[in-house]
């Protein structure tokens, strides 16, 4: 059925009829009060929780007035709030997400359809956020992935009645919640039935909250108006979530608090062209979708009467904070809006790069009024020479390397900031200094005074992301990597820290993505070859993995002599395994060329490939002679030799290397395995003293 020319004719009447700045994206509510679920000392218990977002603004074959704004904007701040600890509080690696490109078909119904209800528990909470367009084709609706094709859509789009059994039958959750911003198709084609649309997306199962950007033939709205780029749906939801919806003032947000914050809201926004839509009775209205303790007084709640900011600036780049919180970068004569502000008192402050920051200052918000806020960056921040000349004699120091070098620059770091407290530089490489150091505590301070100075510096937060790798917060480093990549995207270091993260956190697939993202980003960057390695190794893909650790060993096939003089931000902090003694590059380019040269033979182990395995291994002995897993893995591969040859030789190797990994931590399961490896060798060595055939 050919739709092509009808739905975009149809689309280009409805957006003719938009406020100008508005585009349009189409998909009774009816609300009980909302009761408190927690009272102040309650303890509220977040079960384990999954998420899928998937954000699409380009389509691959879709012409150029079908092609979107925000959605992947829109995706990416979603994917924020659920991961804040103020916020959904979800873990990040639990949060998987299909952005532009990524969000194809295949993809789609992979993470749909393997992924969630793989990992989903009965008890679990699992949200499934989608932005993006969607349509309707011979009755049926569908969600468009990126790869959509308008003369096929039943062949290229996702079914949304195939999404209701997923989630109704497939997907194991006690709480389960559908969120989509979607344009469907009553304002694209004109067969739409879109009470169809409606009753298969809230309907789909008794324990959903399902919330649609719009009622039947409407539309849902995208502008800058909203946070500076963003569905209007999506704006509220991620506002809400973030707490703005906390009617009662418990730190909760619930279901039925956030679906009447977005109705409310959007409705006004859109002169009630938009009505969000959900379902009395087809969700627990108390499940809890965001908590954050630091809202919940112990004064009762007055009923929400939203006002709103709208935040002007003198210079482009300013960005914007309210209570602490980033809400997006406001530019010369573009004036960034912030609808949805719960009323009172608001701490408003301006930062960029280089000047002395507008504010802290207090803001107040009414109810049903807009405060305008006019933020003026105007002082270049000056550094007194003294305090410039202590930094620069830091940094001589610092780029020398090593330990004593570090210690040194230390001093000099420290100095600078006692002379200039808002010197962000000199926080930043006082905490690269510490971390140089593993002095974690006062690492972590230098980073947050950087951070604190400078809100939007990503370098910095990139650092303390790394920093945190190191110390085993990962969710933590997850958080600060990820503010830093949304100031700057396009840093392969950044993208490769955060593949690290994920392998730790066992999240391989978002792992790959990260890493060959790094890779992307510069194909020579051999820390990024070797994350990506390591995820897919533990993804049991060593056939792919063998590639990029060697590609790792070719590009840091240096003389070892020089790591040390390197900078530290390059090298430092990738391995993070917690095995580094010394406050030297050398250790950290060791620690990383064993870590590949152990891969490589772990891969060959598994496919039974010994002598290469072998030799890998010994060469990644002579790195560390102290690591019990290099030696566990020997002790197999020559037991394995053994059985092969019956060369005794072998066997006697295979016991050298089981007794070493005794000897190094009784206590580790490996250790224990060796001790039965050890009685089983025994017990060879017997037979065959005896003369008996080994059985």
């Amino acid at each position: 059925m050919k739709l092509y020319p009808v739905m975009f004719a149809s689309l280009l009447t409805v957006l003719a009829q938009s406020p100008p700045g508005e585009q349009q994206r189409d998909l009774k509510f009816t609300r009980e009060p909302a009761n408190p679920v927690v009272k102040p000392g309650d303890k509220v218990v977040i079960p384990r929780s999954y998420a899928l977002v998937v954000g699409i603004s380009e389509y691959e074959k879709l012409p150029p007035q079908g092609q979107l704004r925000f959605p992947s904007r829109d995706a990416a701040a979603v994917y924020s709030s659920l991961i804040s600890p103020e916020g959904g509080q979800f873990p990040p690696e639990n949060v998987h997400r299909l952005i532009g490109k990524a969000a194809t078909l295949a993809n789609l119904k992979k993470e749909l359809e393997q992924w969630l209800p793989s990992v989903s528990k009965e008890d679990d909470r699992v949200v499934i956020y989608f932005a993006g367009h969607g349509f309707v084709s011979g009755g049926k609706a569908y969600l468009a992935p990126y790869d959509i094709d308008a003369r096929d859509i039943s062949g290229t789009a996702y079914p949304m009645d195939r999404l209701g059994r997923v989630i109704g039958s497939q997907i194991k959750a006690r709480w389960k919640v559908l969120l989509t911003d979607a344009c469907h198709s009553g304002a694209i084609t004109p067969e739409a039935d879109t009470q169809q649309i409606n009753s298969s997306l809230v309907q789909l199962d008794r324990t959903l909250f399902s919330l649609t950007a719009s009622r039947d033939r409407e539309q849902s709205f995208e502008s800058e108006i909203w946070g500076g780029g963003h569905g209007v749906f999506t704006y509220y939801v991620m506002k809400g979530i973030e707490g703005e919806a906390d009617e009662n003032v418990d730190g909760v947000v619930t279901a039925d608090e956030l679906g009447e914050y977005v109705r409310v809201n959007v409705r006004r926004d859109t002169k009630t062209r938009q009505n969000p839509t959900a379902e009395r009775g087809s969700y627990d209205p108390n499940m809890i979708l965001a908590y954050n303790p630091a809202r919940a007084p112990s004064a009762p709640a007055q009923p929400p009467k939203f006002g709103s900011l709208v935040v002007e600036s003198n210079m482009d780049g300013v960005e914007v904070f309210v209570d602490g919180k980033s809400q997006g970068v406001v530019d010369k004569g573009k004036p960034l809006r912030l609808p949805g502000i719960m009323p009172g008192v608001h701490t408003i402050k301006g930062v960029h790069m280089g000047y002395e920051p507008d504010g802290p200052r207090e803001e107040t918000v009414y109810p049903g009024q807009e405060t305008t806020v006019s933020l003026r960056v105007v002082i270049p921040r000056q550094r007194k020479k003294a305090a410039v000349d202590e930094f620069n004699q830091g940094m001589d120091s610092y780029e020398k390397g090593f330990e004593k070098n570090y210690q040194k620059a230390a001093v000099h770091f420290e100095k600078a900031l006692e002379i200039d407290p808002n010197y962000s530089q000199a926080a930043l490489f006082l905490g690269r200094a510490y971390h140089a150091l593993f002095d974690y505590e006062k690492a972590r301070a230098a980073f947050q005074k950087a951070v604190t100075i400078d809100p939007d510096y990503a370098e910095a937060q990139a650092s303390f992301g790394g920093m945190l790798l190191d110390v085993g917060d990962l969710d933590g480093a997850i958080r600060q990597l990820t503010a830093s990549l949304q100031r700057a995207p396009n840093v392969s270091l950044t993208n490769a820290l955060l593949a690290q993260g994920f392998t730790r956190k066992n999240a391989y697939a978002e792992a790959e993505k990260y890493a060959r993202e790094a890779i992307r980003l510069n194909p020579a960057h051999a820390e990024a070859h070797f994350w990506l390695a390591e995820a897919l190794r533990f993804d049991k893909r060593c056939s792919d993995s063998r590639k990029e650790y060697s590609e790792y060993l070719r590009l840091s096939d240096f003389d070892s002599k020089l790591a040390g003089k390197l900078n530290y931000y390059v090298l430092g902090y990738l391995a993070g395994m917690g095995k580094k003694k010394r406050a030297a590059q050398t250790d950290i380019w060791k620690e990383l060329q064993f870590m590949a040269n152990f891969g490589l033979c772990d891969c060959d182990r598994m496919s039974r490939q010994f002598d290469s395995a072998i030799a890998y291994c010994q060469k990644a002995l002579t790195m560390d002679q102290s690591d019990l897993y290099a030696h566990y893995a020997l002790g197999i591969v020559f037991a394995e030799k053994f059985n092969a040859s019956s060369s005794v030789g072998f066997l006697s190797a295979a016991k050298g290397h089981f007794e070493k990994v005794i000897q190094l931590n009784a206590a580790t399961v490996e250790a224990e395995r060796s001790k039965k490896y050890l009685a089983n060798i025994q017990q060879v060595v017997s037979q065959l003293g005896t003369g008996t055939s080994p059985p």
